[in-house]
């Protein structure tokens, strides 16, 4: 849609269109609450500070939200079909690079007690795999800071195709 058509939406309605792009509810709301926008610049400034304004539970709310990497999304919504554009890398991956990533994200929600999140679009499963590898070695506060930029990152490129020129 257009951003002159987002800005029209009634709020409740553009709650829900954003939550596609991240379904943190705190999120939606103050992005939602902030029309209308002028340009795609404002909208997209506004959108990464909400993200940075989201409590740890409310992080934890948009996390639930995304399928583990290497597991195809379910259904038929704008955010699955999003995530398995963005985890093509992952689903393309051979049988070995597959099993690998199903053992690092059970080692990662051991440790962490959420999904490995990460900005998947463009990268290959070994790509990924090595990040969540890498990542079991943070401790948690230098973990939730990545989880927190890894999501504006893919929370900006799904509003970019929501809400297009």
């Amino acid at each position: 849609m257009s951003l002159a058509a987002f800005n029209d939406l009634p709020q409740a309605q553009a709650e829900e269109e954003l939550r596609a792009c991240c379904a943190a509810r705190a999120w939606a709301r103050a992005v939602a609450a902030a029309r209308p926008y002028p340009g795609h610049a404002e909208l997209r400034e506004v959108a990464a500070g909400a993200v940075a304004a989201l409590s740890w539970p409310d992080i934890e709310q948009a996390l639930a939200a995304h399928p583990r990497i290497g597991e195809r999304a379910a259904g038929a919504s704008r955010e699955a079909a999003w995530s398995r554009q963005e985890q093509s890398g992952a689903t393309a991956a051979g049988e070995q690079a597959a099993a690998a990533l199903i053992d690092a994200n059970r080692a990662y929600e051991e440790r962490f007690g959420h999904v490995f999140l990460i900005f998947a679009s463009g990268k290959s499963a070994e790509q990924m795999l090595a990040a969540a590898r890498e990542r079991l070695d943070h401790d948690e506060a230098t973990e939730r800071e990545v989880v927190r930029r890894e999501l504006t990152a893919i929370t900006l490129l799904r509003l970019e195709r929501l809400v297009t020129a």
